[in-house]
Parts: structure tokens; sequence; C-alpha cells
């Protein structure tokens, strides 16, 4: 099964949602430094806008790392809902993460199967792809995007 999607088309996407997710946060860094950065909005579950981009490299190192590569990897994944720091902390982490990114999919083949634990459920597309793999990632950056935004429009509206 082919997905028409190559490298280049995905690490665009990434570099897209990374650079947009860093500039949201840039923005509040900016109206009140870390503590606007890290600020939970005043609604039950609401995270800060530094956790999400934090999840987001979570995200890409599962399914970049494990499942793509096959690398073996140590997360943390309900630390990274309570992560916080300053801009800069948070731009080193995304840089290395987008760093492991690349290196993750430099054998990337869109068509065949994952070198890792692919973690599909029940009703998810078959076979799993690489490709099917990279455009789940892209989708969660993006969704997560949206969570900041609304969430940048909360913290700076109280």
């Amino acid at each position: 099964m082919r997905t028409g999607i190559d490298r280049a088309t995905v690490q665009w996407y990434v570099d897209s949602a990374l650079g947009r997710l860093l500039a949201r946060a840039d923005e509040l860094d900016e109206a009140g430094g870390a503590e606007l950065l890290c600020r939970r909005p005043d609604l039950e579950g609401a995270n800060s806008v530094y956790a999400p981009v934090v999840h987001c490299c979570g995200v890409m190192e599962r399914w970049g790392g494990e499942t793509i590569a096959g690398r073996s990897i140590s997360r943390d994944r309900a630390a990274e809902f309570t992560a916080t720091g300053t801009l800069e902390q948070l731009e080193a982490i995304v840089a290395a993460q987008r760093r492991r990114w690349v290196d993750d999919l430099a054998d990337f083949e869109a068509g065949v199967p994952p070198r890792g634990p692919d973690g599909w459920e029940e009703g998810d597309p078959q076979p799993i792809t690489q490709g099917h793999v990279a455009l789940h990632v892209v989708e969660e950056l993006f969704q997560h995007l949206g969570h900041v935004d609304l969430t940048v429009d909360l913290v700076r509206a109280r």
C-alpha cells in the first residue's frame, strides 16, 4: 500500500507545526515570561502552552523514534503535561527532538511497515505503514497547535 507521501513533505509539515507552536510560546513569553508560558487557564483539565509543546516532542519521540525507526525510547507521557520552564528551555527541547526526528526518518519509506511497535487499534487503517505513522504525527502536532492557540487566547484574556 502506497501513501504518496515522502520524507521531505512530512518534514515540511512537522517543521511548520513546530515553528507555529514556538511562535505562540514566544508570544506569551514576550507578554509575561515563563509565568504566562506555564500558566494554565482557569478551566478544569486545561494545560499551559508549555506542556503541550513538550507533549508534541514526546509524540515525535514515540511515533518517529520507536515506531518508524524502531529505536528504544523512554517516555514519561504524564510528565509532559506537567512540564514547566522557560522559553529558552522549550526551544532547546524542540530543537533536540527535531534533530532526533530527522535522524529517525533518515530511512523513511512511506509504503513499508514500521520498524517498531505500531500501537494501532481496531478500526485504524490497514496495513499500517511508516507513511500512516508519519501522518499521525502531523495530525497530533496540528491538533495540539489548535489547543495552544486557544490557550494563548485564554491566558492573555485573563
